[in-house]
């Protein structure tokens, strides 16, 4: 694994901004000055998921790096989603107000998994505000990655062209959360976060598991939420606007792209590649070992690719 720096002395304790609507909880690292990096999580995810070896790396490569809470997770905003619904069409644009109010024009968008499709939207739809695009352990735009999983978890078969279904074991955790009654208490919560991590780590990524580490995430993140139970909406989003992604957009997107999937990765198998498929000139870099999630056995790796990616992406400005 290659060297990863610490979190730079620059970083700027987290505070709440108001975007789209809603306050998400920001927290910047780096040179102000510098180019920005946003960095997208994903459904259900915190921006401390980022890690911050990660995200130190890239701060002191030369940008200003900035890791956000979506609304639901975290700091942010959290409501009853029957009295404020929404779609992940508003996720996209909660991304696209906290670039308005940070002046991140034009940024460097990189995005996790669910948040790769939120980066992959805003590259489609607002090329000019975007200076390089990551996806990282993302599915294409457009392809209802989404309905894909709903009929892999029912049993149904895929209609012809459909992304390539999760990975047995991964759908098998899902199965089971589903037939149990939800988590009770805090132990119970952490202890299911935990197994979930083990299950995004992949077959390979067994071995290198550290349940102690990902167990005092997991207490961090949960102690941090505003109300636990409402990360749940990001699902309720989904299923309240299943056809929201554009469908053929990636046809549009002009920035740099490098897609990054895993050689392990049990959520979305394959996507990369076809991520890659459909933007000129995207890059498709396979982590050995890497599952669904950015551990730290795979950040180094992925950090260094990533600089390189700003920097050339940077020179061609």
């Amino acid at each position: 694994m290659s060297a990863i720096s610490k979190m730079p002395e620059t970083a700027v304790a987290g505070r709440m901004v108001e975007a789209n609507g809603v306050e998400l909880w920001t927290e910047e690292f780096g040179d102000p000055a510098h180019p920005p990096v946003l960095l997208i999580a994903g459904s259900m995810a915190q921006g401390l998921l980022w890690p911050d070896e990660f995200v130190g790396r890239i701060a002191a490569a030369g940008h200003r790096v900035v890791r956000y809470d979506h609304r639901d997770v975290g700091r942010s905003t959290a409501r009853d989603f029957e009295e404020h619904p929404y779609t992940w069409a508003d996720l996209k644009d909660d991304a696209l107000g906290l670039m308005d109010a940070l002046g991140l024009a034009p940024a460097h968008l990189v995005g996790h998994s669910a948040g790769g499709l939120i980066a992959q939207w805003i590259a489609a739809d607002h090329p000019g505000r975007v200076a390089s695009l990551t996806v990282i352990g993302s599915s294409p735009l457009g392809a209802r990655e989404g309905q894909v999983l709903v009929r892999a978890l029912m049993g149904e078969p895929q209609p012809e062209g459909a992304l390539p279904e999760p990975e047995p074991e991964f759908l098998g955790f899902l199965r089971n959360a589903a037939a149990g009654p939800p988590p009770a208490t805090r132990a119970e919560a952490v202890d299911f976060q935990v197994e979930m991590a083990r299950v995004l780590g992949g077959r390979e990524g067994a071995a290198d598991f550290d349940e102690d580490a990902q167990r005092r995430l997991e207490e961090r993140l949960h102690d941090r939420m505003r109300a636990p139970r409402t990360a749940a909406n990001h699902r309720l989003a989904g299923m309240a606007g299943p056809e929201a992604e554009p469908v053929g957009a990636l046809a549009r997107v002009t920035a740099p792209t490098l897609v990054v999937e895993g050689t392990s990765e049990p959520v979305k198998p394959g996507h990369g590649r076809l991520i890659a498929q459909e933007i000129a000139g995207a890059r498709l870099l396979m982590v050995p070992g890497m599952g669904h999630n950015l551990t730290p056995n795979a950040a180094g790796e992925v950090a260094e690719a990533l600089v390189a990616h700003l920097a050339a992406a940077q020179g061609a400005m």
